[in-house]
């Protein structure tokens, strides 16, 4: 639309400037556009973003600022006036170049970036005109992954969990493999939340495992792959500290009756354990001795550990028949325990001078039957003097 325009009373100069501001194109002048060329951004986490604006044409007076979202709760993002410690002007002096910078990225930063360009009015500035919008996306790589165990040990046989956990990353698929020991292990696919579109994921996966004896010196490992990752992220986690192995427990020697006064040995071995934590007692018919010597702990080749104890007593007669046991506390269980009877054998009695056992004599009329033999001897004797003398009277 013209615009009407008394033009009396004004010098040359302004009716130029006037025809010019009134025709569209007049002397060369361009109509205002706002460039915001970039419609997508793929940048990775901790790289710098940059984000392309410039203008052209008469522009209005006012600022151009930058905003990320839209509506009411869009974020502001960049203006020349405030404090935006990561956001620079890429040509700081420029009245046509608007392109930031923003360094350091985070998972954070992704979302949809406005230019903005304001014009000062009769309320305060409004905006005029806005870019398209150029959405961000910001490629983070997961975390190392970190992996735990039960809260207390587990003996050998029964399933325990073991949890890998991993986070910080997007965008959202990722991939875990359990090992032991380099082989591959069956297990659920990861939880990877939030469930919903986010800026950044977390991920949690548990596999079940039985243990062994063996596992002393097994390491369980969580091996994870990402879009982001030049190579697999793995996490490893030694079996021995969620194991416990009990010690195999015998007390050797002596099994055959030993001599009256004789010193005998017990030995008590403990065997194959782990941890190493165990404590040995000796015990004589339910009641502690502290006449044991025990050996150095010794480590087995497979990584568990021996306990040896002997314990050296006199067979005496008021031993004969005592319970010697064994009794271990390991890694604060209940005690077990294994014992061994003594017995005492008689010795035979030794041979007098006269190669007769000493107490022949007094075993001999010891016997029942010997005694009944003599009464019925003197009976008979008796009665046949009796016959002898009623015949003499006759």
């Amino acid at each position: 639309m013209a615009l009407s325009i008394p033009v009396s009373g004004l010098s040359l100069p302004w009716l130029v400037l006037l025809l010019l501001l009134e025709i569209p194109g007049a002397g060369g002048a361009e109509e205002f556009q706002l460039l915001q060329p970039q419609d997508a951004v793929r940048v990775s986490a901790g790289e710098t973003l940059t984000l392309t604006c410039s203008v052209t044409g008469l522009a209005p007076v006012g600022p151009v600022q930058w905003f990320k979202g839209s509506g009411g709760d869009r974020q502001l993002v960049y203006a020349q006036a405030g404090s935006f410690p990561r956001v620079t002007r890429a040509v700081s002096v420029s009245d046509t170049d608007f392109t930031i910078r923003i360094s350091d990225t985070r998972p954070a930063d992704a979302g949809t970036y406005r230019c903005v360009k304001f014009k000062k009015g009769a309320g305060g500035e409004e905006e005029f005109r806005s870019g398209a919008g150029t959405a961000v996306t910001v490629s983070a790589s997961p975390s190392a992954p970190s992996v735990s165990g039960p809260s207390s040990r587990a003996e050998p046989g029964p399933s325990v969990t073991f949890t890998c956990t991993s986070g910080g990353f997007s965008p959202r698929d990722i991939t875990v493999t359990w090992l032991k020991n380099g082989t591959k292990l069956p297990a659920p696919q990861p939880q990877v939340l939030p469930e919903h579109k986010s800026v950044s994921y977390n991920m949690s996966s548990t596999v079940g495992l039985s243990l062994t004896r063996g596992d002393v010196r097994s390491q369980l490992t969580c091996q994870i792959e990402h879009s982001t990752l030049p190579a697999p992220l793995r996490g490893s986690y030694n079996l021995r500290e969620a194991l416990r192995v009990p010690p195999r427990l015998r007390v050797g020697d002596p099994a055959a009756p030993v001599t009256l006064n004789e010193s005998v040995t017990f030995t008590c071995h403990a065997e194959g354990f782990y941890p190493k934590d165990a404590s040995l007692t000796w015990l004589e018919n339910g009641n502690e001795t502290n006449l044991g010597k025990s050996s150095p702990l010794a480590e087995n080749p497979d990584g568990t550990y021996t306990l040896q104890s002997s314990l050296e007593v006199k067979a005496t007669e008021q031993r004969n028949r005592s319970m010697f046991t064994c009794r271990v506390v390991h890694d604060s269980q209940p005690p077990i325990s294994a014992s061994q009877m003594l017995r005492i054998s008689q010795p035979p009695p030794k041979p007098s001078k006269d190669g007769t056992s000493p107490d022949a004599g007094q075993s001999l009329f010891s016997s029942p039957a010997l005694w009944i033999g003599l009464f019925l001897e003197k009976m008979l004797t008796a009665a046949f003097l009796l016959f002898l003398f009623l015949r003499s009277k006759e």
